[in-house]
Protein backbone atom coordinates (compact mmCIF):
# COMPACT_ATOMS: atom_id res chain seq x y z
CA UNK A 1 0.00 0.00 0.00
CA UNK A 2 3.05 2.04 1.26
CA UNK A 3 4.63 1.65 -2.30
CA UNK A 4 1.64 1.98 -4.56
CA UNK A 5 1.06 5.71 -2.41
CA UNK A 6 4.52 6.99 -3.35
CA UNK A 7 4.74 5.73 -6.74
CA UNK A 8 1.46 7.66 -7.12
CA UNK A 9 2.45 10.91 -5.33
CA UNK A 10 6.18 10.46 -7.19
CA UNK A 11 3.99 10.56 -10.70
CA UNK A 12 1.29 13.14 -9.23
CA UNK A 13 4.60 15.18 -9.24
CA UNK A 14 6.20 14.66 -11.98
CA UNK A 15 3.07 15.90 -13.99
CA UNK A 16 3.31 18.95 -11.82
CA UNK A 17 7.01 19.47 -12.91
CA UNK A 18 5.69 18.85 -16.82
CA UNK A 19 2.55 21.38 -16.64
CA UNK A 20 4.63 24.31 -14.65
CA UNK A 21 7.78 23.85 -17.60
CA UNK A 22 4.71 23.84 -20.22
CA UNK A 23 3.77 27.51 -18.49
CA UNK A 24 7.19 28.62 -17.98
CA UNK A 25 7.53 27.68 -21.85
CA UNK A 26 4.28 29.16 -22.87
CA UNK A 27 5.11 32.45 -20.97
CA UNK A 28 8.72 32.47 -23.13
CA UNK A 29 6.63 32.13 -26.76
CA UNK A 30 4.51 35.50 -25.87
CA UNK A 31 8.34 37.14 -25.94
CA UNK A 32 7.48 40.50 -28.26
CA UNK A 33 10.08 42.56 -30.04
CA UNK A 34 9.01 45.42 -28.32
CA UNK A 35 10.01 43.72 -24.66
CA UNK A 36 13.36 42.70 -26.18
CA UNK A 37 14.39 46.07 -27.40
CA UNK A 38 13.48 47.73 -24.11
CA UNK A 39 15.34 45.31 -22.32
CA UNK A 40 18.16 46.10 -24.66
CA UNK A 41 17.81 49.56 -24.12
CA UNK A 42 17.90 48.88 -20.79
CA UNK A 43 21.21 46.75 -20.80
CA UNK A 44 23.04 49.48 -22.98
CA UNK A 45 22.26 52.20 -20.47
CA UNK A 46 24.09 50.01 -18.24
CA UNK A 47 26.85 49.96 -20.39
CA UNK A 48 26.69 45.97 -20.81
CA UNK A 49 27.22 46.34 -24.25
CA UNK A 50 27.39 42.87 -25.53
CA UNK A 51 24.25 41.69 -23.45
CA UNK A 52 22.41 44.68 -25.29
CA UNK A 53 23.87 43.86 -28.69
CA UNK A 54 22.49 40.27 -28.48
CA UNK A 55 19.28 41.26 -27.28
CA UNK A 56 18.62 43.66 -30.22
CA UNK A 57 19.76 40.99 -32.71
CA UNK A 58 16.84 38.88 -31.15
CA UNK A 59 14.18 41.60 -31.26
CA UNK A 60 15.18 42.29 -35.16
CA UNK A 61 14.30 38.61 -35.33
CA UNK A 62 11.22 38.53 -32.98
CA UNK A 63 9.54 41.58 -34.83
CA UNK A 64 10.45 40.47 -38.43
CA UNK A 65 8.49 37.39 -37.44
CA UNK A 66 5.54 39.60 -36.41
CA UNK A 67 5.94 41.86 -38.89
CA UNK A 68 6.27 44.83 -36.46
CA UNK A 69 8.38 46.85 -38.95
CA UNK A 70 8.95 50.18 -36.73
CA UNK A 71 10.63 47.64 -33.61
CA UNK A 72 12.16 45.85 -36.64
CA UNK A 73 14.04 49.29 -38.27
CA UNK A 74 14.29 50.99 -34.34
CA UNK A 75 16.17 47.84 -33.08
CA UNK A 76 18.34 48.12 -36.78
CA UNK A 77 19.24 51.42 -36.00
CA UNK A 78 20.10 51.11 -32.46
CA UNK A 79 22.35 47.99 -32.86
CA UNK A 80 24.07 49.97 -35.74
CA UNK A 81 24.59 52.65 -33.38
CA UNK A 82 25.99 50.20 -30.53
CA UNK A 83 28.71 49.05 -32.54
CA UNK A 84 29.35 51.66 -34.73
CA UNK A 85 32.53 52.48 -33.09
CA UNK A 86 33.57 49.01 -33.18
CA UNK A 87 32.96 48.02 -36.88
CA UNK A 88 31.63 51.21 -38.61
CA UNK A 89 31.17 49.22 -41.95
CA UNK A 90 28.74 46.75 -40.09
CA UNK A 91 27.14 49.60 -38.78
CA UNK A 92 26.74 51.57 -41.99
CA UNK A 93 24.99 48.11 -43.12
CA UNK A 94 22.26 47.66 -40.46
CA UNK A 95 21.39 51.23 -41.22
CA UNK A 96 20.77 51.08 -44.67
CA UNK A 97 18.92 48.17 -43.88
CA UNK A 98 16.68 50.21 -41.01
CA UNK A 99 16.02 52.82 -44.05
CA UNK A 100 15.21 49.97 -46.51
CA UNK A 101 12.38 48.71 -44.03
CA UNK A 102 11.38 52.05 -43.00
CA UNK A 103 11.02 53.24 -47.00
CA UNK A 104 8.49 50.15 -47.35
CA UNK A 105 6.77 50.58 -44.20
CA UNK A 106 7.02 54.65 -43.38
CA UNK A 107 5.33 55.75 -40.49
CA UNK A 108 7.14 59.05 -39.10
CA UNK A 109 8.94 61.53 -40.74
CA UNK A 110 11.43 62.58 -37.91
CA UNK A 111 12.59 58.85 -37.95
CA UNK A 112 13.37 59.10 -41.38
CA UNK A 113 15.63 62.42 -40.73
CA UNK A 114 17.00 60.70 -38.11
CA UNK A 115 18.03 57.36 -40.23
CA UNK A 116 19.12 59.36 -42.77
CA UNK A 117 21.60 61.53 -40.35
CA UNK A 118 23.15 58.49 -38.89
CA UNK A 119 23.32 56.52 -42.12
CA UNK A 120 25.74 59.36 -43.38
CA UNK A 121 27.31 59.78 -39.94
CA UNK A 122 28.43 55.98 -40.31
CA UNK A 123 29.10 56.37 -43.50
CA UNK A 124 31.84 59.61 -43.09
CA UNK A 125 33.56 57.01 -40.56
CA UNK A 126 33.91 54.20 -43.49
CA UNK A 127 35.12 57.06 -45.44
CA UNK A 128 37.34 58.71 -42.63
CA UNK A 129 39.01 54.75 -41.79
CA UNK A 130 39.80 53.98 -44.99
CA UNK A 131 40.71 57.53 -46.20
CA UNK A 132 37.58 57.07 -48.88
CA UNK A 133 35.39 59.75 -50.40
CA UNK A 134 32.50 60.65 -48.77
CA UNK A 135 29.86 61.08 -51.31
CA UNK A 136 27.70 58.57 -49.69
CA UNK A 137 27.29 60.13 -46.54
CA UNK A 138 27.27 63.53 -47.94
CA UNK A 139 24.39 61.97 -49.85
CA UNK A 140 22.60 60.38 -46.93
CA UNK A 141 23.07 63.63 -44.88
CA UNK A 142 21.73 66.27 -47.47
CA UNK A 143 18.83 64.39 -48.12
CA UNK A 144 18.22 64.07 -44.53
CA UNK A 145 18.73 67.98 -44.16
CA UNK A 146 16.34 68.81 -46.99
CA UNK A 147 13.85 67.28 -45.20
CA UNK A 148 14.00 68.37 -42.09
CA UNK A 149 14.44 72.46 -43.92
CA UNK A 150 11.05 71.59 -46.15
CA UNK A 151 8.94 70.05 -42.77
CA UNK A 152 11.02 72.97 -40.47
CA UNK A 153 12.02 70.75 -37.79
CA UNK A 154 14.65 72.84 -36.16
CA UNK A 155 16.04 70.28 -33.64
CA UNK A 156 16.90 68.13 -36.57
CA UNK A 157 18.24 70.74 -38.99
CA UNK A 158 20.75 71.34 -36.42
CA UNK A 159 21.53 68.09 -36.24
CA UNK A 160 21.72 67.56 -39.80
CA UNK A 161 24.06 70.68 -40.05
CA UNK A 162 26.50 69.61 -37.20
CA UNK A 163 26.43 66.14 -38.97
CA UNK A 164 27.72 67.90 -41.92
CA UNK A 165 30.18 70.28 -40.28
CA UNK A 166 31.71 66.89 -38.98
CA UNK A 167 32.03 65.94 -42.54
CA UNK A 168 34.19 69.35 -43.69
CA UNK A 169 36.38 69.05 -40.80
CA UNK A 170 37.41 65.21 -41.76
CA UNK A 171 38.02 66.54 -44.90
CA UNK A 172 40.12 69.33 -43.90
CA UNK A 173 38.16 72.55 -45.02
CA UNK A 174 38.27 73.72 -41.34
CA UNK A 175 36.65 76.97 -42.86
CA UNK A 176 33.54 75.64 -44.10
CA UNK A 177 33.37 73.32 -41.01
CA UNK A 178 33.28 76.17 -38.94
CA UNK A 179 30.25 78.20 -41.08
CA UNK A 180 28.35 74.74 -41.28
CA UNK A 181 28.87 75.20 -36.91
CA UNK A 182 27.95 78.62 -37.17
CA UNK A 183 24.34 77.62 -38.83
CA UNK A 184 23.58 74.65 -36.62
CA UNK A 185 25.21 77.15 -33.32
CA UNK A 186 22.23 79.36 -34.30
CA UNK A 187 19.31 76.93 -34.48
CA UNK A 188 20.45 74.64 -31.59
CA UNK A 189 17.78 73.43 -28.91
CA UNK A 190 19.36 72.61 -25.33
CA UNK A 191 20.17 68.93 -25.76
CA UNK A 192 22.09 69.36 -29.33
CA UNK A 193 23.89 72.61 -27.92
CA UNK A 194 26.73 70.50 -26.04
CA UNK A 195 27.79 68.67 -29.80
CA UNK A 196 27.08 71.90 -31.74
CA UNK A 197 29.80 73.57 -29.48
CA UNK A 198 32.35 71.17 -29.83
CA UNK A 199 32.71 71.12 -33.54
CA UNK A 200 32.72 74.84 -33.64
CA UNK A 201 35.33 75.01 -30.84
CA UNK A 202 37.33 72.02 -32.21
CA UNK A 203 37.02 74.35 -36.37
CA UNK A 204 38.22 77.20 -34.38
CA UNK A 205 41.23 75.16 -32.90
CA UNK A 206 42.01 73.67 -36.58
CA UNK A 207 42.09 77.68 -37.80
CA UNK A 208 44.28 77.88 -34.59
CA UNK A 209 41.70 80.74 -33.67
CA UNK A 210 42.98 80.19 -29.70
CA UNK A 211 40.66 82.94 -28.12
CA UNK A 212 37.53 81.75 -29.51
CA UNK A 213 38.44 78.04 -29.17
CA UNK A 214 38.73 78.69 -25.64
CA UNK A 215 35.42 80.78 -25.38
CA UNK A 216 33.49 78.04 -27.17
CA UNK A 217 35.36 75.18 -24.67
CA UNK A 218 34.37 77.31 -21.46
CA UNK A 219 30.40 77.35 -22.85
CA UNK A 220 30.52 73.44 -22.74
CA UNK A 221 28.86 72.34 -19.60
CA UNK A 222 29.76 68.47 -19.18
CA UNK A 223 27.21 68.32 -16.27
CA UNK A 224 28.17 64.38 -15.08
CA UNK A 225 29.51 62.91 -18.57
CA UNK A 226 33.25 62.52 -17.02
CA UNK A 227 34.20 61.91 -21.11
CA UNK A 228 32.93 65.52 -22.31
CA UNK A 229 34.63 66.80 -19.36
CA UNK A 230 38.09 65.25 -20.28
CA UNK A 231 37.48 66.87 -23.90
CA UNK A 232 37.29 69.88 -22.92
CA UNK A 233 40.15 70.11 -20.17
CA UNK A 234 42.22 68.48 -22.52
CA UNK A 235 41.66 70.77 -25.58
CA UNK A 236 42.18 74.32 -22.62
CA UNK A 237 45.52 72.43 -21.92
CA UNK A 238 46.47 72.21 -25.69
CA UNK A 239 45.14 75.96 -26.25
CA UNK A 240 47.14 77.09 -23.35
CA UNK A 241 50.17 74.91 -24.61
CA UNK A 242 49.91 76.84 -28.35
CA UNK A 243 50.00 80.25 -26.69
CA UNK A 244 53.31 79.79 -25.14
CA UNK A 245 54.84 77.30 -28.11
CA UNK A 246 54.89 74.46 -26.63
CA UNK A 247 53.94 72.18 -29.75
CA UNK A 248 56.31 69.14 -28.40
CA UNK A 249 54.43 69.20 -24.80
CA UNK A 250 51.53 69.25 -26.82
CA UNK A 251 52.05 66.00 -28.17
CA UNK A 252 52.95 64.54 -25.05
CA UNK A 253 49.93 65.51 -23.74
CA UNK A 254 48.04 63.93 -26.41
CA UNK A 255 49.86 60.79 -26.00
CA UNK A 256 49.21 60.86 -22.00
CA UNK A 257 45.36 61.31 -22.82
CA UNK A 258 45.38 58.88 -24.90
CA UNK A 259 46.73 56.53 -21.82
CA UNK A 260 43.61 57.79 -20.04
CA UNK A 261 41.03 57.36 -22.49
CA UNK A 262 42.23 53.79 -22.73
CA UNK A 263 41.52 53.38 -18.76
CA UNK A 264 38.15 54.95 -19.02
CA UNK A 265 36.91 52.52 -21.88
CA UNK A 266 38.68 49.61 -19.98
CA UNK A 267 36.68 50.68 -17.01
CA UNK A 268 33.67 51.07 -18.73
CA UNK A 269 34.18 46.93 -20.07
CA UNK A 270 34.90 45.99 -16.39
CA UNK A 271 31.32 47.80 -15.94
CA UNK A 272 30.00 45.59 -18.85
CA UNK A 273 30.90 42.46 -16.62
CA UNK A 274 29.78 43.93 -13.34
CA UNK A 275 26.17 44.56 -15.17
CA UNK A 276 26.55 40.47 -16.81
CA UNK A 277 27.09 39.08 -13.16
CA UNK A 278 24.65 40.96 -11.78
CA UNK A 279 22.01 40.41 -14.59
CA UNK A 280 22.95 36.29 -14.31
CA UNK A 281 22.63 36.92 -10.70
CA UNK A 282 19.22 38.27 -11.08
CA UNK A 283 18.60 35.27 -13.68
CA UNK A 284 19.15 32.84 -10.96
CA UNK A 285 17.10 34.93 -8.24
CA UNK A 286 14.22 34.68 -10.66
CA UNK A 287 14.60 31.11 -11.61
CA UNK A 288 15.02 30.10 -7.66
CA UNK A 289 11.24 32.37 -6.79
CA UNK A 290 9.86 30.04 -9.21
CA UNK A 291 10.86 26.71 -8.22
CA UNK A 292 9.69 28.16 -4.61
CA UNK A 293 6.37 29.04 -5.74
CA UNK A 294 5.97 25.32 -7.66
CA UNK A 295 6.81 23.80 -4.27
CA UNK A 296 4.82 25.88 -2.36
CA UNK A 297 1.59 24.40 -4.99
CA UNK A 298 2.78 21.08 -4.47
CA UNK A 299 2.88 21.35 -0.47
CA UNK A 300 -0.88 22.66 -0.75
CA UNK A 301 -1.46 18.96 -2.35
CA UNK A 302 0.99 16.77 -0.88
CA UNK A 303 1.27 17.08 2.43
CA UNK A 304 3.72 13.85 3.07
CA UNK A 305 6.30 15.68 0.73
CA UNK A 306 5.92 18.81 2.66
CA UNK A 307 8.83 18.34 5.38
CA UNK A 308 11.18 17.67 2.43
CA UNK A 309 10.80 20.03 0.02
CA UNK A 310 10.32 22.99 2.84
CA UNK A 311 13.78 21.45 4.00
CA UNK A 312 15.12 21.87 0.51
CA UNK A 313 14.19 25.26 -0.07
CA UNK A 314 15.29 26.69 2.99
CA UNK A 315 19.06 24.77 2.15
CA UNK A 316 18.55 26.46 -1.11
CA UNK A 317 17.68 29.94 -0.03
CA UNK A 318 20.08 30.17 2.63
CA UNK A 319 23.03 29.02 0.12
CA UNK A 320 21.82 31.61 -2.28
CA UNK A 321 21.88 34.71 0.15
CA UNK A 322 25.42 33.35 1.55
CA UNK A 323 25.97 33.47 -2.34
CA UNK A 324 24.49 36.77 -2.75
CA UNK A 325 26.41 38.64 0.29
CA UNK A 326 30.05 36.96 -1.77
CA UNK A 327 29.10 38.66 -4.32
CA UNK A 328 28.25 42.01 -2.80
CA UNK A 329 31.39 41.72 -1.64
CA UNK A 330 33.12 41.08 -4.50
CA UNK A 331 31.45 44.06 -6.34
CA UNK A 332 32.51 46.30 -3.59
CA UNK A 333 35.95 45.64 -4.09
CA UNK A 334 35.81 46.55 -7.73
CA UNK A 335 33.88 49.33 -6.76
CA UNK A 336 37.15 50.40 -4.65
CA UNK A 337 39.15 48.95 -7.38
CA UNK A 338 37.42 51.44 -10.38
CA UNK A 339 37.68 54.28 -7.04
CA UNK A 340 41.76 53.42 -7.39
CA UNK A 341 41.73 53.97 -11.43
CA UNK A 342 40.13 57.26 -10.89
CA UNK A 343 42.27 58.63 -8.09
CA UNK A 344 44.99 57.69 -10.23
CA UNK A 345 43.40 59.06 -13.35
CA UNK A 346 43.47 62.62 -11.61
CA UNK A 347 47.14 62.37 -10.21
CA UNK A 348 47.83 62.20 -14.20
CA UNK A 349 45.81 65.04 -14.98
CA UNK A 350 47.82 67.04 -12.10
CA UNK A 351 50.91 65.87 -12.84
CA UNK A 352 50.47 67.61 -16.20
CA UNK A 353 49.15 70.51 -15.18
CA UNK A 354 52.20 71.22 -12.81
CA UNK A 355 54.57 70.20 -15.87
CA UNK A 356 52.98 72.94 -17.87
CA UNK A 357 53.03 75.72 -14.93
CA UNK A 358 57.01 75.09 -14.69
CA UNK A 359 57.69 75.26 -18.05
CA UNK A 360 56.52 79.19 -18.29
CA UNK A 361 58.67 82.00 -19.07
CA UNK A 362 57.36 83.98 -15.94
CA UNK A 363 57.39 80.59 -13.54
CA UNK A 364 61.42 80.23 -14.62
CA UNK A 365 62.00 83.84 -13.55
CA UNK A 366 60.16 83.13 -10.01
CA UNK A 367 61.74 80.00 -9.20
CA UNK A 368 65.76 81.74 -9.79
CA UNK A 369 67.90 80.37 -7.28
CA UNK A 370 69.35 83.79 -6.07
CA UNK A 371 68.13 85.78 -3.59
CA UNK A 372 68.06 89.34 -5.72
CA UNK A 373 64.93 90.90 -6.33
CA UNK A 374 62.49 89.93 -8.83
CA UNK A 375 60.96 91.92 -11.26
CA UNK A 376 57.52 90.86 -12.87
CA UNK A 377 55.56 92.80 -15.68
CA UNK A 378 51.74 93.30 -15.85
CA UNK A 379 51.59 91.60 -18.95
CA UNK A 380 54.02 88.65 -16.74
CA UNK A 381 50.79 88.81 -14.29
CA UNK A 382 48.23 88.48 -17.17
CA UNK A 383 50.39 85.06 -18.53
CA UNK A 384 50.63 83.50 -15.54
CA UNK A 385 47.03 84.31 -14.56
CA UNK A 386 45.53 82.61 -17.88
CA UNK A 387 47.60 79.64 -17.89
CA UNK A 388 46.82 78.92 -14.24
CA UNK A 389 43.12 79.36 -15.12
CA UNK A 390 43.59 77.46 -18.65
CA UNK A 391 45.03 73.93 -16.52
CA UNK A 392 43.68 74.87 -13.08
CA UNK A 393 39.63 74.78 -13.74
CA UNK A 394 39.24 78.83 -14.02
CA UNK A 395 39.89 78.77 -10.66
CA UNK A 396 41.33 82.55 -10.21
CA UNK A 397 38.25 83.79 -12.55
CA UNK A 398 36.26 82.24 -9.79
CA UNK A 399 37.79 83.89 -6.79
CA UNK A 400 37.74 87.45 -8.69
CA UNK A 401 33.73 86.86 -9.03
CA UNK A 402 33.27 85.64 -5.42
CA UNK A 403 35.64 88.23 -3.87
CA UNK A 404 35.09 91.53 -6.00
CA UNK A 405 36.43 93.73 -3.17
CA UNK A 406 40.16 91.75 -3.63
CA UNK A 407 42.74 94.36 -4.66
CA UNK A 408 45.21 93.32 -7.84
CA UNK A 409 48.33 92.97 -5.15
CA UNK A 410 46.05 90.35 -3.14
CA UNK A 411 45.39 88.44 -6.36
CA UNK A 412 48.95 88.48 -7.59
CA UNK A 413 49.70 86.97 -3.43
CA UNK A 414 47.14 84.49 -4.02
CA UNK A 415 49.27 83.06 -7.44
CA UNK A 416 52.26 83.30 -5.89
CA UNK A 417 50.85 81.13 -3.23
CA UNK A 418 48.82 78.64 -5.37
CA UNK A 419 52.04 77.93 -7.47
CA UNK A 420 54.07 77.10 -4.11
CA UNK A 421 56.73 79.79 -4.14
CA UNK A 422 58.55 80.14 -1.16
CA UNK A 423 58.30 83.02 1.64
CA UNK A 424 61.70 83.92 0.85
CA UNK A 425 60.70 84.56 -3.24
CA UNK A 426 57.82 86.62 -2.93
CA UNK A 427 59.78 88.77 -0.22
CA UNK A 428 62.69 88.65 -3.27
CA UNK A 429 59.76 90.01 -5.67
CA UNK A 430 57.86 92.41 -3.13
CA UNK A 431 61.35 93.85 -1.27
CA UNK A 432 60.04 92.53 2.17
CA UNK A 433 61.18 90.16 4.39
CA UNK A 434 59.86 86.50 5.25
CA UNK A 435 57.76 87.40 8.07
CA UNK A 436 56.11 90.42 6.50
CA UNK A 437 54.89 87.67 3.73
CA UNK A 438 53.85 85.48 6.39
CA UNK A 439 51.92 88.64 7.88
CA UNK A 440 49.84 89.53 4.63
CA UNK A 441 49.04 86.15 3.95
CA UNK A 442 47.52 85.91 7.71
CA UNK A 443 45.80 89.15 6.87
CA UNK A 444 44.11 88.03 3.68
CA UNK A 445 43.21 84.55 5.40
CA UNK A 446 41.63 86.60 7.85
CA UNK A 447 40.03 89.54 6.28
CA UNK A 448 39.03 88.12 3.03
CA UNK A 449 38.76 84.75 3.26
CA UNK A 450 37.59 84.55 6.94
CA UNK A 451 39.12 82.06 8.07
CA UNK A 452 40.42 82.73 11.80
CA UNK A 453 41.67 78.66 12.15
CA UNK A 454 44.97 78.99 12.33
CA UNK A 455 45.83 75.26 11.41
CA UNK A 456 44.25 76.05 8.20
CA UNK A 457 46.89 77.46 5.60
CA UNK A 458 46.21 80.10 2.53
CA UNK A 459 47.22 77.79 0.60
CA UNK A 460 44.62 75.13 1.74
CA UNK A 461 42.62 77.91 0.91
CA UNK A 462 43.00 78.33 -2.58
CA UNK A 463 42.88 74.80 -3.28
CA UNK A 464 39.23 74.47 -2.20
CA UNK A 465 37.97 77.23 -4.72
Amino acid sequence: MITVFARSLYIFMIGILMVACGQQSGDRSLESGVRILEEAEAALANDSIRQGETLLRKAIQLSEASEDWHTNYIAYQRLASSISQSNPEEALQLMKMALNVYEQHPDDERNQVMLLDYAGTYAAQVAFNTEGAYDEALGFINRAYDIAEKSQMTDLMCQTLTSLANIAWAQEDYRKSLNLARQARSTATTDLESGTLQVLARSYLSLNMLDSAETTYRKIDPNDDVHLAYIVQSNLAKIALRRIGATQIEDSLDEAFDQIEDIYYKALEQKDQYYQATLKQEIENQQLEYRSKMYGRTLLMVIIAAAIIVFAVVLALRYRIRMQEQERRRLQEEAGHQKTLLHQTNEVVAFLQNFILERTEVLKKLNQSDDSAITIYPHDWSEIERTLNAVDNNRFAKIREEYPNLQEDDIRLCILTRLGLSNRTIGNLYCITVSAVQHRKLKLKKDVFGESNPDITLEQILNSK
